[in-house]
Formats: C-alpha cells, structure tokens, sequence
C-alpha cells in the first residue's frame, strides 16, 4: 500500500493522488523526504508501511491542496515547485 517517493514528487502529483489519503515523511521534512501517500487507518495512527520507514503524519492530500490553491491566489505569479514545497513544509510545521 502506498510507493515511496520524495516529497517534492508528491507536491508535484498533489492534484492526482487520492484525496482521502495521508501524505507520511521522514524528518527533518524537506523537497528530498522520502513518503507515501496512502489512507489514514481505521483505528487512527499509522499505515504499517509508513511505520517501517519511520515516517511520521505530514498533511492530508486534500489540505495540502486547499492550502496550495488560497496561498497561490494571493501571488501574482505561479511559484515555482519548489516554493510550493518549502511552503507545504513551513504550514505543516507551524499551523497544520
């Protein structure tokens, strides 16, 4: 369940995974974490996989992309993927 790839593949695929999914990293979070991207479990906490990586919860698929659509509505010209990035990194430490 769920591939591993960086976090930055999965900013980049942001509009192509499934919205009810859970994007897992490694820490410290950066465009190069390892993740995957799968449902939260039932019974709350962890997906085993993500578990054995030692990944810990990010953001959900769908906040990921609401806070990506308001924060790029406010710019007046398209960030680039990175910035995208770094941006999701800096709401998920300080405001998810």
């Amino acid at each position: 369940m769920g591939r591993t790839m960086r976090l930055i593949e999965a900013v980049r695929d942001l509009d192509f995974l499934e919205e009810g999914s859970t994007v897992y990293a490694a820490k410290p979070w950066s465009e190069d974490s390892e993740v995957i991207v799968a449902p939260e479990p039932d019974s709350g906490g962890l997906p085993l996989n993500a578990q054995q990586l030692g990944l810990e919860y990010f953001l959900e698929v769908f906040l990921a992309r609401e806070f990506l659509t308001g924060w790029m509505a406010s710019l007046k010209v398209e960030p680039t993927l990175q910035d995208k990035c770094r941006r999701l990194i800096q709401y998920a430490m300080t405001d998810a």
